[in-house]
């Protein structure tokens, strides 16, 4: 990969939603060219999920959305999520073959491996947010999530 600090930056900003969990989701991205203002928003729903599963899509989705390597700030209001990844769960549960310490399964394992793929094409850092909190991207990934799953109940 290219030195991460010759890579153009993103931000990304992320949030799930599911009414009831599990139930009806939704997920939402917010993705910002750190050179150029540049932004783009991205949603989408599932009529049978988790709360987990929308906030590990939604950063899936943003990640996916890039079309080349990028030094990414990751900003989540799930700590499932973030520390998925900053307190080496992944990490771990790869060295396991994708088990627990317990060694029972991982929880939502494609997920985890389709965003651990993602993760190596770009230079991730990852932060938490609280979520309701008035983080004016948080906000609006948690709104584009909340419409989504909305969409579908309407449907």
């Amino acid at each position: 990969m290219t030195e991460p600090a010759a890579l153009p930056h993103v931000q990304i900003y992320t949030d799930g939603a599911c009414s009831p969990n599990p139930g009806l989701g939704g997920w939402g991205a917010v993705l910002i060219s750190a050179a150029h203002g540049a932004r783009r928003e991205l949603s989408g729903a599932e009529r049978d999920s988790t709360n987990n599963r929308m906030e590990m899509q939604a950063a899936l989705e943003g990640l996916r959305a890039l079309k080349r390597p990028c030094r990414v700030t990751l900003t989540t209001d799930s700590t499932y999520l973030r520390n998925g990844f900053s307190q080496g769960w992944v990490a771990a549960w790869k060295a396991r073959g994708w088990l627990t310490k317990a060694k029972q399964p991982v929880k939502n394992v494609d997920l985890w491996q389709a965003l651990d793929a993602e993760c190596a094409t770009h230079a991730v850092t990852w932060k938490w947010v609280k979520g309701h909190a008035g983080h004016p991207e948080n906000e609006r990934a948690d709104a584009l999530a909340v419409a989504a799953r909305e969409g579908l109940r309407r449907a």
